[in-house]
């Protein structure tokens, strides 16, 4: 097979050892009343008025309060907010890019990734199984949910029926920061088996501008020609940055 083209641009774990600082509390010991207020505060004010009540750094600490009980979380919060940027960011990071930073452990992972999770599947629940061209919107918003943060290019394809009811949302390559392999044929194949007669094809530039490159239209081109002989019809193809978006269609390569 030739080389692809492509686009450029749980149940609780153990504490590790780096979860656990000496300064932490030994199990069957008391927290300090520092902390156990602190904790107290900042679970009222979220339940008060909810994430805009507080700023990154707190909602990162309620996170870690799960993963570790029995210190002070705060000088973590702020370690992965001043490494990874912002809340999404840390959130999406890589385990193992994660792990590099002091106080990281499994447990912490582990309740990270379980927010990023849950994020993804409530913003996927808005748009599944409804017309996409009337949920535009929602569907914007999904997208950037599960792909304007992520470290290297992500390709996914959305088909959609003949009421352009979203039937299916998968992902067809991953790539490096600036490169995805894309089969045009795999993708049009993949619509036949489920039957859909449309589809949306979506990938990010980690770098964080959306313009197209010169591969990203070229590609486009081909899965349009490959959809058009079968008669399935591409709406859009959308390219992910950090803040906002790119239409083909709205941008006239459509």
């Amino acid at each position: 097979m030739t080389n692809p083209p492509s686009f450029s641009e749980a149940p609780a774990l153990p504490f590790d050892r780096d979860d656990v600082p000496v300064q932490a509390v030994p199990r069957g010991g008391r927290l300090p009343s520092y902390i156990v207020d602190h904790r107290k505060r900042l679970r009222e004010r979220f339940m008060g008025g909810g994430a805009d009540a507080l700023p990154d750094y707190e909602m990162l600490e309620l996170i870690l309060f799960r993963a570790i009980p029995r210190q002070d979380v705060k000088p973590l919060a702020r370690r992965l907010l001043d490494r990874f940027g912002n809340f999404n960011n840390v959130l999406s990071a890589n385990p193992a890019r994660l792990k590099e930073t002091h106080g990281v452990g499994d447990a912490v992972i582990l309740e990270l990734k379980i927010v990023e999770a849950a994020a993804h599947r409530l913003s996927r629940s808005r748009v599944m199984q409804r017309q996409i061209l009337s949920s535009w919107d929602a569907l914007l918003r999904y997208c950037h949910t599960s792909m304007a943060h992520r470290e290297t290019e992500q390709f996914r394809v959305l088909y959609l029926d003949t009421k352009n009811t979203l039937i299916a949302d998968e992902e067809q390559a991953r790539g490096t920061v600036n490169h995805v392999p894309v089969y045009p044929r795999e993708v049009v194949r993949r619509a036949l088996e489920l039957n859909a007669s449309a589809l949306i094809v979506v990938h990010n530039h980690p770098s964080g501008d959306p313009t197209p490159s010169e591969a990203d239209i070229a590609m486009t081109d081909q899965i349009r020609g490959a959809a058009d002989a079968l008669g399935i019809t591409l709406h859009d193809h959308l390219i992910i940055g950090k803040d906002c978006e790119l239409s083909f269609r709205g941008a006239g390569y459509l």
